[in-house]
């Protein structure tokens, strides 16, 4: 892509975001991993055909993907230039989310700007994978931030990171790997053979995103706050809690926004009504209140116009 092209694709996200209307093609991505484990299901049942049948769908969902932006940029292109171009910035624009994350999130802030609390959980249920009834309003707190951290990076820094290097077709082949993990890459009876190689692939392409989001952050902080102090608190939490968590690259940016914003995040989390505890990130210096919510999305949205910047330098290099 050209640099005005990226640029082209992150402003259609801000403008446009992901319209439930609007075809997506992660959704198609969605029914083609349903479809296929629909009928893997019926022809496997060993749990070492079904790891070689998750690794089958780790590696192949990607490729389709990716070409299959290749294949519709190229068809473009052969009856226009600008067709083409015009099909890539749509395509790239879809494997960002920064619109979306932002209105999501400030859906659970005005919940709580409201004292609905019941409305917040829904809310932050939309974003989260964990159980929300019940949740204090600190909690709900915590979960949005996390999920924001967390959701900065896979989500937004770093399909634009693969938009830089190679275009929508490296970027698609990203949204399939996060989609392949998001629905099979799970460690429970169903999923720990059939969807191992889709999380670890995951583990792999997010490794540097991961931590350059969490660096992006540090300086982020400096700029939002104006302060040098929440630039060491940031830094200084990253390296000594980033490497906690189970994930090796989600505790990165979660670390890093925990310091900046001096709260403590991670603790006890219930999905499908199974408790599981999460190491504690950051020092807790300030109670967690919904204007921890405010403070992150602007440091995300400073570490992504860092990011932004970066990607389009590169592209002029």
């Amino acid at each position: 892509m050209t640099p005005t092209d990226l640029l082209l694709a992150c402003a259609v996200d801000v403008a446009v975001g992901d319209p439930q209307w609007l075809p997506h093609p992660v959704r198609g991505m969605g029914y083609l991993v349903h479809r296929f484990e629909q009928g893997i299901r019926l022809l496997c049942v060993r749990s070492s055909a079904l790891r070689l049948a998750g690794i089958v769908l780790a590696l192949g969902l990607p490729a389709v993907a990716s070409l299959f932006g290749w294949i519709v940029i190229a068809a473009g292109t052969a009856a226009h230039e600008w067709i083409g171009r015009g099909i890539e910035i749509c395509l790239a624009s879809t494997t960002l989310a920064w619109r979306d994350l932002v209105r999501h999130v400030g859906a659970v802030s005005a919940s709580l700007k409201a004292n609905s609390v019941g409305q917040a959980r829904a809310a932050v249920g939309l974003i989260v994978g964990r159980d929300t009834d019940g949740l204090s309003k600190a909690e709900v707190v915590r979960a949005t931030v996390e999920t924001l951290a967390e959701s900065a990076s896979d989500g937004v820094i770093a399909p634009l990171l693969y938009l830089a290097v190679g275009g929508a077709p490296l970027a698609l082949a990203y949204k399939a790997v996060s989609t392949l993990d998001s629905i099979v890459g799970h460690r429970d009876e169903r999923f720990r053979d059939f969807g191992w190689a889709s999380a670890k692939l995951d583990d792999l392409v997010n490794w540097i995103p991961a931590r350059m989001t969490a660096a992006l952050m540090v300086v982020a902080a400096g700029i939002n706050f104006r302060n040098p102090r929440h630039v060491i608190r940031s830094a200084s939490i990253l390296w000594r809690d980033g490497h906690k968590h189970p994930s090796p690259n989600s505790g990165r940016p979660e670390a890093s926004m925990a310091g900046a914003l001096g709260v403590r995040l991670g603790g006890m989390n219930v999905y499908g009504g199974v408790p599981q505890e999460r190491p504690l990130l950051g020092d807790g210096i300030e109670p967690l209140s919904v204007k921890h919510i405010d403070q992150a999305t602007r440091i995300v949205t400073i570490a992504y116009l860092l990011a932004v910047a970066m990607a389009a330098g590169y592209r002029w290099l």
